[in-house]
């Protein structure tokens, strides 16, 4: 004879750990927000322009449009326009070659320049 608690049914008791949660997971070929989101942005539309009509993409469109209604002088695509390349990482003009290069950097350069001419400069420590 058991004496204490008697155990749970086996309706009741805690189910494995492998078995707990959700047990099939996510279903294979379920797409998240991001990949939706650039699925929708690559298909192509078909739009009229200079009398004719060809295919593009629709980031190509949104492009597009953003730019020529910022040349009509609509503010907000101009703010847009111009905010869009500093949070893409890609500024809207290039930077000059000379102020990418530090001091350390155009001595290396002088000396490498120095070494393809056959001239033999001595360093500068």
């Amino acid at each position: 004879m058991k004496t204490g608690m008697p155990s749970p049914s086996a309706r009741l008791r805690a189910a494995p750990v492998s078995s707990s949660g959700v047990p099939k997971g996510r279903p294979s070929g379920a797409k998240n927000l991001s990949t939706l989101f650039i699925e929708a942005l690559n298909e192509a539309v078909i739009i009229a322009e200079n009398g004719g009509r060809r295919k593009i993409s629709k980031r190509q469109a949104i492009v597009k449009q953003i730019v020529n209604k910022a040349a009509k002088g609509d503010w907000r695509c101009t703010k847009l326009l111009l905010e869009l390349p500093q949070e893409a990482g890609s500024p809207t003009e290039p930077e000059s070659s000379e102020s990418s290069f530090g001091a350390a950097d155009k001595r290396t350069i002088e000396q490498l320049k120095a070494r393809l001419r056959g001239n033999k400069r001595e360093s500068d420590d």
